[in-house]
């Protein structure tokens, strides 16, 4: 049984990916604002990875993947974006995954064939208005995949994952209505938005030994928006 780390492990995608996992594996998951209690083969601790302090204590010595998961959603035209805005999506979406991931390099060095998923957005590649902040964040974080990739490798493999719109509670404001959900779906290819478990079933592949020889890549799970025009 292999350990692995989840941040942001009680919703969304993180919580489809800890389920996913935890059928195999012992799941460590932490969670800042959504309460969840410890299940059978997850373990759930309350992490705000913007504290300056940062308890990890409940960890055991060898991990075997971390997959960090917080994100944000703030969309505005950048003539109203504040420094505030850019340095919270900075925060929360790029140097909470460096913070986490240096805490706990020596835990992943520990494992055999550990790996690191990381998550930007289809909003880096393809432009999309009101998307300054966050892209600007995710795309620092695809910058990010690739360094450590080429630093960490051969022990460690790196990726990310590029998501486009998904079906969770952070992309409510934008899908809370039968219109809404309607016009998503219609902008995507494939004619759907995304599912959780579209996501944490490429993410649980990056982190198996079935993906060994991929590393330094970015995939994009989005339905074909980033790449079809049709």
């Amino acid at each position: 049984m292999k350990n692995y780390l989840i941040i942001g492990a009680s919703s969304g995608i993180g919580k489809a990916l800890a389920e996913n996992l935890s059928a195999e594996n012992k799941v460590f998951g932490t969670y800042n604002n959504t309460f969840r209690e410890t299940e059978e083969n997850i373990s759930f601790h309350k992490v705000n990875v913007q504290d300056e302090n940062i308890d990890l204590s409940f960890l055991p010595d060898i991990l075997h993947g971390i997959v960090y998961c917080p994100g944000s959603i703030n969309l505005k035209p950048f003539h109203r974006l504040t420094e505030e805005d850019f340095m919270n999506d900075w925060q929360i979406n790029f140097m909470g995954a460096v913070k986490m991931i240096q805490h706990l390099l020596p835990n992943l060095k520990r494992a055999d064939q550990p790996s690191i998923v990381l998550f930007s957005t289809v909003a880096v590649k393809t432009g999309m208005p009101f998307h300054a902040s966050i892209a600007s964040a995710k795309g620092a974080i695809e910058g990010l995949t690739t360094s450590l990739a080429a630093e960490l490798a051969p022990k460690i493999r790196v990726n990310c994952l590029a998501p486009s719109l998904t079906q969770t509670g952070l992309a409510d404001k934008l899908i809370n209505t039968p219109e809404k959900l309607e016009a998503g779906n219609k902008r995507h290819p494939l004619q759907r938005i995304g599912q959780t478990a579209d996501i944490a079933e490429l993410a649980c592949f990056l982190l198996s030994g079935k993906s060994g020889w991929i590393t330094g890549q970015v995939m994009h799970v989005d339905g074909g928006m980033s790449t079809l025009k049709v």
